[in-house]
């Protein structure tokens, strides 16, 4: 019965073959046009812009995680600054011009913003006005016509963004859109919403996000997003900051995830930046290039073996469990799992 009524909805529709283009409605889920077409119509658009260098272009939804304190906002509120007054984060290029920037602190109290932009919360840094910055009030009530805070929460982010002008938003974190993200049901919608503004406003995105617990011996991969799967799916260009067991104040920056540009900041040529406040900004000072490896925590004992690493991972997606591959390598629960960690952030 449901195949018939579809069929229904679209009779009378005969396109032939050799149109460029099909009269769609505006409603219906496929645009179909033609290869060429596509590419015809592209070609119409401009080409994305830097934002922060090969890390983050116009037009994408960008995820930055990191571990807890190793200072998310505090590079993403210097970007933030940089593009509302059309500069660069050195050496990381900005191609965009100067424009309105939407910065949704979640994280932060008044207070604690002004401690780190400011001396002594004296000799306040001067932000550019086009440097918008939005934050939670606690005595607000949830008006009616909401089906939960969630719901209520993003139509009062897309006003902000409307009431502001603003094409470059970031979310300081996606824990606070969305109550649950660990699970996939939980952030696919998150992502659909996130996705859908972006379109609608022509919006480029910069979301901070968490990483859970890690083996900090091990390369940041994708899977050490929270949430991993459904965010990593959904957005276009994701990147980490990793802690460096060199110096306390160092940090890595490494690219997860691009689709406008190859990938130039692996584990080969990590970006090495330090947390400093020079005056009344704290920022990341870039430092140089170097490799993830010096940065990471070494291991005790004998090294893993790649080899026994990649057939430890290939009999897990057999179906083995972790003990039943201990016993038929010799070797323990706990080294197991580490070694199909080690393969799985080598693939």
């Amino acid at each position: 019965m449901q195949t018939n009524n579809l069929a229904n909805a679209f009779d009378g529709i005969h396109p032939t073959p050799d149109q460029s283009v099909f009269l769609v409605n505006e409603d219906e889920l496929f645009t179909v046009r033609t290869a060429n077409t596509w590419l015809k119509q592209a070609n119409q658009r401009a080409i994305p812009k830097m934002l922060f260098g090969k890390f983050w272009y116009e037009g994408e939804l960008c995820i930055l995680f990191a571990d807890s304190n190793l200072g998310k906002s505090i590079l993403a509120v210097q970007i933030a600054n940089a593009i509302s007054m059309g500069d660069s984060v050195n050496p990381f290029d900005c191609e965009a011009n100067i424009q309105p920037v939407l910065y949704c602190d979640f994280e932060l109290t008044e207070k604690q913003f002004e401690a780190r932009y400011s001396i002594d919360y004296q000799d306040h840094y001067r932000f550019n006005d086009n440097f918008y910055r939005a934050e939670l009030n606690p005595n607000s009530e949830m008006p009616p016509g909401f089906k939960d805070f969630d719901e209520y929460l993003s139509a009062c982010l897309e006003r902000s963004i409307v009431q502001t002008g603003s094409k470059i938003v970031v979310i300081d974190n996606l824990t606070y859109l969305r109550s649950e993200n660990e699970k996939a049901k939980d952030a696919l919608p998150l992502m659909k919403h996130l996705k859908a503004l972006k379109n609608r406003y022509g919006l480029s995105i910069l979301a901070l996000a968490h990483t859970p617990k890690r083996d900090m011996s091990l390369p940041i991969t994708r899977n050490d997003l929270q949430g991993s799967k459904m965010l990593m799916n959904f957005c276009d260009s994701a990147f980490a900051i990793g802690e460096s067991t060199i110096d306390k104040n160092l940090r890595y920056l490494k690219q997860i995830k691009q689709r406008n540009t190859g990938q130039e900041y692996g584990s080969n040529n990590v970006c090495i930046c330090r947390v400093e406040k020079p005056a009344n900004f704290l920022l990341y000072d870039f430092e140089g290039y170097g490799t993830e490896a010096d940065h990471l925590r070494k291991q005790q004992g004998r090294g893993i073996d790649p080899d026994q690493a990649e057939e430890a991972l290939r009999l897990r997606e057999e179906g083995m469990s972790l003990r039943e591959i201990a016993a038929k390598m010799g070797k323990n629960h706990s080294q197991v799992d580490r070694m199909i960690k080690a393969a799985k952030a080598n693939l």
